[in-house]
Formats: structure tokens, sequence, C-alpha cells
């Protein structure tokens, strides 16, 4: 006997069964690519404006939260100290990666819900609160971790194949 043919009762046999699943999965599975290109395509041009609290800074972030501009507003900033301009500015990149990032999860949130026709497809299992929990407690860094004082990153190239005994150079 063949898997295709129906047994005794009238039902398909398991490797048919099997066979439409796994179709069906695959065109869940494009529709869901598709969605999400079209959902890169969405953002990939898109920016957002945000401002510091007392109105000095102006700061643009792209949607991948990369600070694209920067304006200080009004001349306030020549009467502000050095700190008080730094945290302006910490304040509207901050602010403004954390609608950057809030925009991005309004976009994809509709791609992470399970499939409706095959339970085992599961989609994008994002957690969409706890993401934005760190966006927003201001997880999101301003400024990048540095090294440890007095370490600096370095890159080795090993082009020769021989050994380097000589350790790194300072």
């Amino acid at each position: 006997m063949n898997g295709q043919q129906p047994d005794r009762k009238g039902r398909r046999r398991p490797a048919e069964a099997l066979k439409r699943r796994v179709a069906q999965a695959r065109a869940e599975a494009e529709a869901v690519e598709a969605a999400v290109r079209r959902a890169e395509e969405r953002l990939r041009g898109s920016s957002t404006v945000a401002r510091s609290e007392d109105g000095a800074v102006e700061a643009t972030v792209g949607a991948q939260g990369e600070l694209t501009g920067l304006r200080f507003l009004d001349a306030k900033y020549r009467d502000m100290t050095g700190p008080e301009l730094g945290a302006a500015v910490v304040e509207a990149v901050r602010q403004g990666r954390d609608r950057a990032a809030r925009e991005a999860v309004r976009v994809f949130r509709p791609l992470g819900g399970s499939g409706e026709r095959i339970p085992e497809l599961s989609g994008l299992d994002v957690d969409w609160e706890r993401f934005l929990a760190h966006h927003d407690a201001g997880g999101g860094s301003a400024t990048p971790p540095r090294p440890a004082d007095g370490l600096r990153l370095r890159d080795e190239i090993h082009e020769d194949g021989e050994d380097d005994t000589e350790g790194p150079q300072r």
C-alpha cells in the first residue's frame, strides 16, 4: 500500500496529512517573510524627532535608534553649563530612541501572533512588553559602554600563519 491511499474507513494516510501540513506551514512562513519585508521597508526611511524637557535640544533619530540630527533651539544653550547641555542632549536622544523603538514595535507587533491554521508555527515570539519596558526604564543607553580604564579594543590580523609569541604591542 502506498501512503496516498485512504485506509478502510476512508481516512487519509498520515503521510498525506503531513504533506498538507508542511505545505500549509511553508505558505504561512512565506507570508510572514513577505510581511516582515514590508514592515522593514516601511521603517527603513522613517525617523522621529524629540526635544529635551527644557526645549533646548532637538534630536532626530532614525528607525534603528541612530542619531541623524541634533539642533540647539532658541539659543537656550548659551545660558547652560556644560553638564546641563550634555544632559539635555542625552535626554532628547533617549526620548527619540524610545519613540523609534515604540514605532518599530507598533509596525512589527502584528507579525508576532502564532499561526492560525498551524498551531505549531509560533510566528515571531517576541516579548514586546519586556522590550518596551527596557526602553521605558531608560535601559537604552545613550552612549555605548566603554572598555575599562587603560584598556583599548584591539584588532588582530594573523595573515602569515606564524604564532604570535610577542603578545600585544603597546
